[in-house]
């Protein structure tokens, strides 16, 4: 990073030479810095201009720059494509940032390939306009991992990163504890389906579980496992309706709420839990060439019992209702087979990025604790991971009261990269309790209001040390 650094201070210093009248010094200038890209988005009041390519390994890549570029650059994954008509890149554009990055076409689940490349869209960014003054990676999901990823593993080329609802419990840690879910779900809800082993028709399995869970919905008994599995896996009791539309957030004591709200979460909405343990797992297997989850050991009983407490006494209540034994179901779980893991599989796949909390550059996360994909509770094992590894410091984490994957309003996201600039700046952290980022996303016009919250994640209870 101070190689980089100063080659920006430099770079800038040149330019504001250049703009003090002297003939040379701004011919000077003019040869040294970069012609930039080509205007583009005609409609845009910051007049930008645009670069885009490929990588080397093919990925492309993309970057919109206002004509007031004020030295900052956020860069993310799946940006290429349609990133730049998205309203959170005409918000940075109004605020002189440029916003660009990559997309997973080329490197899917292979998440080392596509953090790397995080740094090498940098360099090509920097090849055109010349060098940052702060560059962050900043992304959702599968980008919010990579993000995080990039922290660790590129602290030298980007000055921060703010991860948007990405898994940051690891992708060997995430993977075991969707596992949990999907098995304790086989078991007692829907035997015979796939856990591991995805069929090449994704498409058939992702409807077989969806119709096998809405049955179990029909009754008593399968409400009350499909609680149990939720609540075993650290789902949200609280989901998306199958129409894409948002209930409110269950009541904690009202036990038939808050297991409705597990079910949408596992079937419900445009992006059905069950529905990507299917999809994404087929894909992970694929790249690593092989099962990389376990259950081999877990104790479900325990787990069950470090649950969120008010889904745990709805599990309670709701096999009372039902008339149904809950220690016989654990039990049944206790005495299954178990899945083991391929360790090749294992090795390669934790080869993309064990997230080992040791950061030398600011990281601001960012979650939805209603996420049914990148569940809330791993935020809990990053933040203990970076306070053991004694940088405590470097870390802030916020919530929003948000239902679904990623649901984040462009003002919402805004204000914690511009909360990150402030951070960059001036060496210091601004505020970030939910009063403080509600406000910043009030003051740039958030639609619907802000809705940061104070939240303290539970224990998540597949951590992966690597």
């Amino acid at each position: 990073m101070i190689r980089r650094k100063t080659i920006a201070c430099l770079a800038f210093a040149l330019a504001a030479v250049a703009g003090s009248g002297t003939a040379t010094a701004a011919t000077a200038a003019t040869a040294a810095m970069p012609p930039g890209g080509t205007p583009c988005l005609p409609d845009s009041p910051a007049r930008p201009t645009c670069i885009s390519g490929t990588l080397d390994d093919g990925t492309p890549y993309e970057f919109v720059v206002p004509a007031r570029w004020n030295g900052a650059v956020v860069v993310a994954l799946d940006f290429a494509g349609s990133g730049r008509n998205e309203p959170l890149t005409a918000r940075l554009l109004a605020d002189g940032v440029a916003r660009g990055g990559t997309s997973r076409a080329i490197t899917g689940w292979d998440i080392r390939s596509a953090i790397d490349n995080q740094a090498e869209a940098l360099a090509r960014f920097e090849d055109a306009y010349g060098p940052a003054r702060y560059a962050i990676d900043s992304g959702t999901s599968m980008g919010g991992f990579v993000a995080a990823g990039v922290a660790q593993v590129h602290p030298g080329t980007f000055d921060a990163a703010v991860p948007m609802c990405g898994g940051l419990g690891g992708s060997v840690g995430q993977w075991n504890q969707k596992l949990d879910t999907v098995f304790v779900l086989e078991r007692l809800v829907a035997p015979g389906l796939p856990v591991v082993d995805i069929p090449k028709d994704v498409d058939s399995a992702r409807k077989a579980w969806i119709d096998a869970l809405a049955a179990a919905q029909q009754t008593p008994e399968g409400r009350a496992r499909i609680a149990l599995a939720a609540a075993v896996g650290q789902l949200p009791a609280w989901g998306r309706n199958p129409d894409g539309s948002t209930p409110p957030p269950p009541g904690r004591g009202d036990a038939d709420a808050l297991q409705q709200g597990a079910y949408l979460a596992l079937a419900g909405g445009p992006l059905p839990y069950v529905g990507q343990a299917m999809s994404s797992r087929r894909q992970i297997m694929d790249v690593v060439g092989g099962n990389p989850s376990w259950n081999t050991g877990v104790d479900y009983e325990k787990q069950l019992s470090l649950a969120d407490p008010a889904l745990r006494r709805a599990v309670r209540d709701l096999y009372k209702t039902a008339g149904l034994d809950l220690a016989a179901d654990l039990s049944n779980l206790a005495a299954a087979p178990r899945i083991a893991a391929d360790p090749d599989a294992v090795e390669r796949f934790s080869r993309g990025i064990v997230l080992t909390g040791d950061l030398r550059i600011p990281v601001l996360t960012v979650s939805g604790i209603g996420d049914q994909i990148s569940t809330v509770a791993q935020q809990q094992s990053y933040e203990e991971k970076v306070r053991r590894a004694g940088a405590g410091s470097l870390l802030r984490q916020t919530y929003t009261e948000t239902v679904g994957h990623c649901d984040f309003s462009p003002a919402e996201q805004e204000a914690a990269l511009l909360t990150m600039l402030d951070r960059l700046r001036s060496g210091h952290w601004p505020a970030t309790s939910a009063p403080a980022m509600n406000a910043r996303a009030a003051a740039l016009a958030a639609d619907p209001a802000p809705r940061y919250v104070p939240f303290t994640p539970p224990r998540f209870n597949r951590p992966y040390p690597g």
